[in-house]
């Protein structure tokens, strides 16, 4: 799982040729610690059919405020450079999966 940046956001996830899971997150927040693991699980499984990142919204405002994010976590993936699916708070892999199937 990679991190973003308002930086990097551009060429890791914007120009990224897989669909792209970002994970809003922050370190106060004890839901997003809870979805580490599933996120890197996700990664290891679906890493050829989909890319997982984390941008830490503290560090990041610019990309949080470009996205409109104001819950943690909130996760959205990008196809083609465009959001096309956003998701907000914790959820299990399964769960995850399901709601990913229609944008992978």
């Amino acid at each position: 799982m990679i991190d973003v940046t308002d930086a990097s956001f551009e060429a890791e996830v914007i120009g990224a040729e897989l669909p792209v899971l970002v994970e809003f997150t922050a370190d106060w927040c004890p839901p997003c610690r809870q979805m580490g693991p599933v996120l890197k699980a996700l990664a290891a499984e679906e890493g050829d059919r989909l890319k997982v990142v984390q941008l830490d919204v503290d560090s990041n405002p610019a990309t949080t405020n470009a996205y409109k994010v104001l819950s943690m976590p909130t996760f959205m993936v990008f196809r083609g450079g465009e959001p096309v699916k956003s998701m907000v708070g914790a959820r299990a892999k399964r769960r995850l999966l399901e709601e990913l199937s229609d944008v992978v």
